[in-house]
């Protein structure tokens, strides 16, 4: 097979891998807290050929030789963190991070994941739980009595308990924040993991160190753009189309050579 018909796969592997990021950010248009990925491609090795069929180590001897590309691939996958639009639910254990923390949930194997998703419940054990039953770190537990939930800005967690006047604090969010969330590992249901490239996370409470505040009853949208991610569609379908008639172009010509 010639080369170009190598290159041109090369492409239309790229731009597949492409528009599966794009199926999966409009698929999470809806997602709480969801943020869109992007696709980075880089070129492959290049080759050295030349006109007069000498071997490479004459290159040096030659002007005859030139670099021949071997078409592109899918060097990663790159998270887009910015600040998604803040929904008003007017649900009390509903949060919103209005900045660049997480909220850090335990997962069954004692581990810690990390969300954006702001959409909490409470358990049988009136501990607050994510809505894929995964515990609140650290753990917010509230007694039998509590007629009303307050969370402040700064993730204090206060109650009424039946006909009190005053409310009564009982427990503290708190938020993680990572030197490069680009690092981090989407595990699936929008929970990240740390990884050597995000750094260990830091945890404060809310308003400091960039954690960005809390809203009671907001839920964070998906960060996902429609416009955006059309047009982002419509140029990768180009791109393949392009690659695709490439192919074909190779073969016609591969045809003629055949035939003399």
């Amino acid at each position: 097979m010639i080369p170009s018909m190598w290159i041109a796969k090369t492409g239309l592997d790229a731009q597949q891998n492409n528009m599966d990021i794009i199926s999966n950010n409009l698929a999470n248009i809806n997602t709480n807290g969801f943020k869109k990925s992007r696709a980075v491609f880089e070129d492959l090795v290049y080759k050295s050929k030349n006109y007069e069929n000498k071997n490479y180590y004459e290159k040096e001897n030659s002007e005859n030789f030139f670099d021949a590309g071997a078409g592109s691939k899918t060097r990663e996958i790159q998270k887009n963190f910015s600040q998604g639009n803040l929904l008003r639910t007017d649900e009390n254990k509903d949060i919103a991070i209005n900045g660049d923390g997480f909220f850090q949930v335990q997962m069954p194997d004692g581990s810690t994941a990390y969300t954006r998703n702001g959409s909490f419940t409470i358990n049988k054990n009136r501990k607050l739980i994510n809505k894929n039953g995964l515990l609140m770190k650290p753990n917010i537990m509230l007694p039998e009595n509590f007629t009303n939930l307050y969370i402040d800005k700064n993730g204090i967690v206060s109650i009424m308990i039946d006909d009190q006047k005053e409310k009564i604090q009982i427990g503290q969010i708190t938020l993680a924040i990572f030197a490069n969330n680009d690092g981090l590992e989407s595990i699936g249901e929008n929970l990240y993991k740390e990884t050597s490239l995000s750094g260990e996370p830091f945890e404060s409470v809310p308003g400091t160190y960039d954690t960005g505040e809390l809203k009671q009853g907001y839920l964070e949208e998906s960060n996902v753009n429609i416009a955006e991610e059309l047009i982002n569609m419509i140029q990768t379908q180009r791109a393949y189309e392009i690659n695709s008639k490439s192919i074909s172009v190779s073969d016609k010509m591969l045809q003629k050579i055949c035939e003399l």
